[in-house]
């Protein structure tokens, strides 16, 4: 049997700590491609996430999400900060020290169809990790992978056969099992159900909270539907322009936002019930670029109780009470 072995779900041990994280990308033009401006995609956002804990991050499309995930990995190197995973600064290692983390840390991806070689089986795919890192003999790599491929719902056959025969719940399967089959402590869902139907989302979701709680893993899940956020995760931080602007715990939030952001994304989300209505939230205006961020608080030029500090200085982000971090002069 396959067997994990890492520390109790619900511990109040810190297995990622990310402090001070940028990601600047360079903007060049002209004939000798000089750079001009910055694309300034993540802008000072730090975090912890606790050993079996699954951090939600939370945002529009384009307020850099993504970008931290990856960042967080090495698939994107960042521009300074540090990334501290089971007390290593994994933002300093290079070569095979690198490589021996990677195998701790995982990600499945937004895409199910881009995300696969649609030249390669899927059994392929999901034992790819394991070729790459040596683990076992080629008889044991093959075991590794029947079982992952059951654990996620799929059957034996299915190993032989390309993406292109997949629906896009059982791929995103698929990528789920690939994520699983080294055995990682740390899993980033980069909007892992996004691509899907609801009926399908719900299967996907149920998937990795079990498999959560069966192998004690730690999350950090990326999404923009604050349903499913709410469904999966212990805390939540809501990203706006490449920073952190609120974080606390799941009930806290959807119980009590304080910044004005926050109140405008729980305002859209439905209620299942035909006689009730919520009060909407509606911003007004686009979201400035992240090429020429505005000066202040970054959510002043749509917030509806702006005040003149919001545009002259950045609000501190502090803790307003016990595990409750939010970024706003509203609450000072």
């Amino acid at each position: 049997m396959y067997q994990y072995q890492h520390g109790k779900t619900g511990s109040n041990r810190e297995l990622i700590r990310v402090e001070n994280l940028v990601k600047y990308f360079p903007v060049r033009a002209g004939l000798l491609q000089r750079v001009v401006n910055h694309v300034r995609a993540v802008d000072d956002v730090s975090f912890t996430i606790k050993e079996g804990e699954t951090l939600g991050l939370v945002g529009e499309s384009g307020c850099g999400k993504t970008t931290v995930g990856r960042t967080m990995l090495r698939l994107i190197e960042p521009t300074s900060g540090s990334i501290i995973f089971d007390d290593r600064d994994i933002s300093q290692l290079k070569g095979r020290e690198m490589k021996d983390i990677r195998r701790e840390m995982q990600i499945i991806f937004q895409d199910p169809y881009a995300s696969l070689d649609p030249r390669m089986p899927v059994g392929d795919s999901v034992m790819e990790g394991l070729n790459i890192h040596g683990i076992g003999t080629p008889q044991r790599r093959f075991e590794i992978m029947m079982e992952v491929m059951k654990w996620v719902g799929l059957e034996e056959y299915h190993a032989r056969r390309y993406p292109h025969e997949f629906s896009g719940g059982q791929r995103q399967r698929i990528g789920i099992a690939r994520a699983l089959a080294l055995m990682p402590k740390f899993v980033i869902c980069d909007e892992p159900v996004s691509a899907l139907d609801v009926s399908i989302q719900s299967q996907i979701l149920n998937i990795l909270k079990e498999i959560q709680s069966e192998f004690h893993l730690t999350y950090l899940f990326i999404a923009h539907n604050l349903s499913v956020v709410e469904h999966i995760s212990d805390r939540v931080a809501v990203m706006y322009l490449g920073k952190v602007v609120e974080m606390t715990t799941r009930d806290e939030l959807y119980r009590n936002p304080l910044h004005p952001y926050t109140k405008a994304l729980m305002s859209a989300i439905p209620i299942p019930n035909p006689h009730l209505k919520r009060e909407r939230t509606i911003l007004t205006g686009d979201i400035p670029s992240p090429l020429n961020p505005p000066n202040g608080c970054r959510f002043h030029t749509r917030c509806p109780f702006a005040m003149d500090i919001c545009s002259q200085e950045e609000p501190v982000f502090h803790e307003t009470k016990l595990d409750h971090w939010v970024a706003c002069w509203l609450t000072d």
